[in-house]
């Protein structure tokens, strides 16, 4: 299995309420219809580095602390669907990022977006219909009326390379674009484990079991809130029968002769390049 990459946690420390006494700049995540500001420079992006966000003449429609990246403060902050691009700033969809971008600046602006929907969508309790307070202690919001907290959300998924003699599994999901053909993968099912899940969602999409489950690495997914847990796994019986629904084809490939594959920010492709670097 691969080195895992260094942890976010090097650099960043969380946090969910700034100190009082901040006063410098600041990096500002803001979306708007889930595209981020950035500034483009020689190929790079950067994060936009303002005192506040009146700064870079966004009027925020709710704005969340982050933490520090490198000692300096962050913020998420959600912009009108309609805002305006300050000058020398874009907005960008957030995936076609990850090759341009500093990578723990681009998983924190994954974390940004999510924590932004997610504020979103729990601005009242869900049990009795209260204006719900956002707590300065921890990642939560709270009922003032019967106490309910709602913490962030996260919906696990498994995701598998399947391998026989020297080839791998690969299947072509009906909505995928230009041909591209993935790993196996779904979402893990309540009274599942990663394990269960990973021999379910094989069997559910192409027919076949697999033993000698194991891990490989963890990728956040903030599209929209997923955590992805890879795993490799070797083929045990059966032929290949795709379920016709979310599969529409599934075939063996060997690792110089493969299809049109996922891009590098999925952890798809660094799992099918460790493949082909191990079985080349």
């Amino acid at each position: 299995m691969p080195k895992p990459r260094e942890s976010i946690y090097k650099r960043y420390i969380p946090a969910v309420a700034a100190k009082p006494d901040f006063g410098g700049p600041a990096y500002w995540f803001i979306f708007s219809s889930g595209r981020l500001l950035v500034s483009e420079s020689s190929g790079m992006i950067g994060i936009p580095l303002a005192q506040s966000v009146e700064q870079l003449h966004i009027a925020p429609v709710r704005t969340l602390y982050l933490g520090t990246f490198e000692e300096i403060p962050c913020f998420a902050v959600e912009a009108p669907s309609d805002a305006a691009e300050p000058e020398e700033l874009v907005f960008r969809p957030l995936r076609p990022l990850y090759d341009v971008m500093d990578e723990d600046l681009f998983h924190l602006a994954g974390k940004a977006i999510q924590m932004i929907a997610w504020d979103d969508t729990h601005q009242f309790c869900s049990r009795c219909g209260t204006p719900t307070v956002l707590s300065q202690i921890e990642r939560s919001r709270e009922c003032p009326e019967c106490g309910l907290v709602s913490y962030p959300r996260l919906a696990p998924a498994v995701i598998t390379a399947i391998l026989k003699d020297k080839q791998i599994l690969l299947a072509h999901a009906r909505n995928f674009q230009n041909n591209m053909y993935g790993l196996i993968a779904g979402f893990v099912e309540p009274g599942e484990t990663l394990e269960d899940c990973v021999k379910r969602e094989i069997m559910e999409e192409v027919g076949i079991k697999v033993h000698n489950i194991r891990y490989f690495s963890s990728q956040q997914w903030p599209f929209p809130h997923s955590l992805m847990v890879g795993f490799v796994a070797d083929y045990e019986s059966g032929e290949i029968t795709v379920d016709g629904e979310e599969i529409v084809h599934a075939a063996w490939f060997d690792p110089d002769s493969l299809p049109n594959i996922p891009p590098k920010v999925s952890i798809a492709r660094k799992i099918i390049d460790w493949y082909v670097e191990n079985y080349s």
